[in-house]
């Protein structure tokens, strides 16, 4: 019998939005999911570690990457700061059998749907407010006031996205948003 090749599951929102906390959740569920690492050619952060967070990679080699066509999907998020997800770390986990789960950016979300199709669903995880995502980034303390105004700004570029997602999932309380990823994917991949 032929292994089931693996679905895709894409969560995309603005930065601060929950999504983060949605797919390390997700991952405890036991649903057969390995998570993609997207690679980016920003420095990491104190917390982040490479190859398990991200792939860090320098802005040179990203773009010969670019140029070799070896990225599903990327976007140039601010100037000289790229991301994007590369073909050969999906294939991987979906030949073993696993679903992918992705946290990525809003375009890299719609590029990957388009790309796979029926295979992958696609969730935007919105917050109640831009006003609630600005104090969510505040407390976060991981940025200077100047990157959380451009977060807010491309967050209020992203938000006009949400409907060309599958399901969008408004995070105004983190256990409710928590259960209804939990149920939308579950039912996703048992079909």
């Amino acid at each position: 019998m032929a292994q089931r090749t693996g679905k895709l599951i894409i969560f995309s929102a603005p930065s601060g939005a929950g999504k983060t906390t949605i797919v390390k959740h997700l991952m405890k569920q036991g649903l057969n999911l390995k998570f993609s690492v997207s690679a980016t050619s920003r420095q990491p952060r104190h917390n982040e570690t490479d190859g398990k967070d991200y792939y860090f990679i320098s802005e040179e080699d990203f773009r010969e990457k670019i140029n070799n066509n070896e990225f599903l999907e990327w976007e140039e998020v601010y100037e000289g700061t790229l991301y994007g997800t590369l073909k050969s770390e999906v294939e991987k986990i979906r030949e073993s059998g696993s679903n992918v789960i992705f946290d990525v950016d809003v375009v890299g979300g719609i590029n990957i749907k388009k790309y796979y199709g029926d295979d992958a669903l696609a969730i935007f995880v919105q917050p109640p407010s831009v006003e609630e995502l600005k104090k969510r980034l505040e407390k976060r303390s991981a940025e200077t006031r100047e990157e959380i105004n451009m977060r807010i700004a491309k967050a209020e570029k992203e938000l006009s996205f949400a409907p060309r997602f599958d399901h969008i999932i408004i995070n105004n309380n983190i256990q409710e948003a928590l259960k209804e990823a939990e149920n939308v994917v579950k039912k996703f991949i048992s079909t």
